[in-house]
């Protein structure tokens, strides 16, 4: 199956408006250990590191993929630990994506997954993408 850029743009701006949801900026948070099976489930392992998305927190969607805003850097890092998945959520607390944390071949990809109390958690880039097929 393949699908137009127009419907790909449009399903990322639609993802994107979700994080917007609410009366502010969305969170990411690091965290330790396996993520929850859906969206809809509590939280799990322990919270590393929170970082706030800007408000929009993605610009408009091209080609089927949206680039986020400034992310604020978690410049005090909650605790220490193996970071392993991560929760976007709206300004209501509601995880919009959840996805792997690690080196390479994951969702978002750091240059070391050993978080350590009080250092600095940052992220530089980050895209929404729909594929094209």
């Amino acid at each position: 199956m393949k699908i137009s850029d127009l419907a790909r743009n449009a399903a990322v701006n639609a993802v994107a408006a979700l994080i917007d949801g609410g009366s502010g900026a969305g969170t990411l948070a690091i965290r330790t250990g396996v993520a929850p099976t859906n969206t809809t489930d509590a939280d799990s392992g322990t919270l590393l590191a929170t970082l706030t998305m800007s408000d929009p927190a993605f610009g408009a969607a091209a080609s089927g993929t949206a680039t986020a805003a400034a992310i604020t850097s978690d410049t005090n890092i909650d605790a220490t630990g193996t970071a392993a998945h991560f929760r976007l959520k709206n300004s209501d607390a509601v995880t919009i994506i959840q996805g792997t944390v690690g080196t390479s071949g994951s969702d978002i990809n750091f240059d070391s997954v050993s978080f350590i109390a009080g250092g600095t958690a940052a992220i530089t880039s980050l895209t929404l993408t729909q594929p094209a097929s």
